[in-house]
C-alpha cells in the first residue's frame, strides 16, 4: 500500500528547501496538513504537496506570461 502522508522533513526535502520553510508553509496555510501524535508532528498528505506544487506551476507560468511584451 502505498504512503498517504509525508514528514515535514520529507516536504523539506522534495521541494529543495529548509524544514523552517516547509513548516512556514503550513502555518501560512499554502500547503495543507495535519497534525498528529502525542507531540503533534505535522504530516503532509501527499496529493495536497502534488496540489501545492501545480499551483506554483501555475502562478510562475502566469507571472511568466504577465512579463512577456
Amino acid at each position: 500500500m502505498p504512503r498517504r502522508f509525508m514528514a515535514l522533513s520529507d516536504v523539506a526535502e522534495t521541494l529543495d528547501i529548509s524544514a523552517a520553510q516547509a513548516y512556514a508553509l503550513v502555518r501560512s496555510g499554502d500547503l495543507p496538513a495535519i497534525k498528529v501524535g502525542g507531540r503533534g508532528q505535522w504530516r503532509v498528505e501527499i496529493s495536497e504537496l502534488e496540489n501545492y506544487i501545480a499551483r506554483q506551476y501555475e502562478a510562475t507560468r502566469a507571472l511568466v506570461e504577465a512579463d512577456r511584451p
